[in-house]
């Protein structure tokens, strides 16, 4: 390398458009995808389809997988210019959908749509990432890819819950086009010199099809479960069971069912938490501005106060991290997921008082953010341990993968719990609780399976 070219950064002029490119695409994807978590309510509410509420975000993170998986393979054979251009389509389209829709299963698809375009987006990043960016600005680059996602948690939900109380909930999907057009301008000649590598992994070719797979079958169980009440959802909830096995087991390291020591405890372990974590954030706000009644902008900030400790969390984690050279990392991942059963029993008995309570749902975003915030990247640095070399491709997709599938299952479960409630009579608050409960046994059981996390 020449020794001018070891001065530059990522925001000098070779790497300065398509680091801010990146930036904002990652950006505005997690924005998308934080904000709805404000307004979500209101649009359950305003489009007739409360029973429906927990395909919001189901549709989403199982799309997301989708795309993920789909687009990791046509890279390989497409290259990343075309690929990321087809990924943009179908996040617009989804973003228009959704802008536009009048009732529940419009909305759905939208967001299904955006799923897809948001799991393919950040493949392509990452991608653009390992291609355009020497090994010395790697990690930089990656640690400005994290940072994309902390800005978004800090204000989305707010500035999502005040576009839904001033104007109206559309313009917060209306107002993310501007910033995924200034993206593609600043990344798209950039990603015009990279050059598809060859015809992509053929061990991995299955891999999008199992999703597919996958995708459809926890469509059936979480559908089937909304009907539970009638033979027609007894049958789909099974036939969806049976079918998300196979993929479920192609996907996941082996031994991730059983909870095997090493690798697989640790996937597991973080597959059960983080899924607590998001469906426990989804339902709080329902419970918020549908049972407290509080203003949807209000409800963001609480949300945010989570997102806050989770990042205040992060940045503690890796000071210690540095301090005992990760001796300590599975007593951070255990420390956090006590944590986090703190918060979910406190936002219960928040959900649960008739009156107030709004400290105690403060205090409980606080503990689960901080939870998380120790546990999540903690995991991710065990996993990675585990890996040999030409591994670490293999093992950062199963954490991905884990990431979007277990959120988009556990709140499809819970907002079953409520579809059910409702059908049945017991009421919203019922559903709420009965949701929140089945988190607190999904986060207990996570810190038992972290016992048998091992470093390698």
């Amino acid at each position: 390398m020449d020794r001018s070219e070891q001065k530059f950064g990522i925001f000098h002029a070779p790497y300065r458009a398509l680091t801010v490119g990146i930036i904002l695409a990652v950006t505005t994807v997690a924005f998308e995808g934080l904000a709805i978590t404000t307004i979500a309510p209101s649009l359950a509410q305003k489009l007739q389809g409360l029973h429906m509420y927990g395909w919001i975000f189901s549709a989403f993170l199982l799309a997301q997988i989708v795309g993920t998986m789909v687009i990791g393979q046509r890279i390989g054979k497409n290259g990343v210019f075309a690929s990321f251009v087809a990924s943009i389509v179908f996040f617009v389209i989804g973003i228009v959908i959704a802008a536009a829709s009048v009732n529940m299963g419009m909305l759905i698809a939208g967001r299904a749509l955006q799923g897809f375009g948001a799991g393919a987006i950040v493949t392509c990043v990452y991608y653009s990432i390992t291609a355009g960016y020497p090994d010395r600005l790697r990690t930089k680059i990656l640690a400005m890819f994290s940072g994309a996602y902390i800005l978004p948690a800090l204000i989305g939900p707010y500035v999502a819950g005040l576009l839904a109380e001033s104007l109206s909930w559309r313009f917060v999907f209306w107002l993310v086009l501007p910033f995924i057009g200034l993206a593609v301008v600043l990344t798209l000649p950039a990603f015009r010199k990279f050059s598809a590598q060859g015809k992509g992994s053929a061990g991995n070719g299955g891999k999008e099809g199992y999703a597919v797979l996958l995708a459809v079958g926890t469509g059936m169980l979480l559908t089937g479960l909304s009907w539970i009440t009638e033979w027609k959802g007894m049958a789909l909830t099974a036939a969806g069971a049976v079918i998300m096995v196979r993929p479920l087991r192609k996907l996941l390291p082996e031994g991730t069912f059983g909870a095997r020591k090493g690798l697989p405890a640790t996937i597991a372990s973080r597959g059960l938490f983080v899924a607590c974590y998001s469906a426990t954030e989804s339902h709080v706000v329902l419970a918020l501005t549908e049972v407290k009644k509080l203003p949807a902008d209000l409800a963001g900030l609480i949300v945010a106060a989570g997102a806050l400790s989770w990042s205040t969390a992060a940045w503690l984690q890796s000071k210690l991290d540095a301090k005992d050279r990760g001796a300590g990392r599975r007593k951070r991942v255990m420390a956090g997921i006590g944590f986090m059963i703190v918060g979910v029993a406190a936002v219960m008995l928040a959900v649960g008082i008739p009156e107030g309570g709004i400290v105690l749902a403060i205090s409980s975003q606080l503990f689960t953010g901080f939870g998380i915030g120790l546990a999540h990247p903690t995991t991710g640095a065990i996993a990675l341990q585990h890996a040999n070399a030409g591994e670490e491709g293999e093992i950062s997709a199963s954490l991905q993968f884990t990431d979007a599938f277990s959120p988009g299952l556990s709140i499809g479960i819970g907002g079953a719990f409520i579809a059910v409630s409702e059908t049945l009579g017991p009421g919203l608050l019922t559903g709420i609780v009965s949701a929140l409960s089945l988190q607190l046994l999904f986060v207990i059981q996570s810190i038992a399976i972290s016992f048998r996390i091992r470093q390698a």
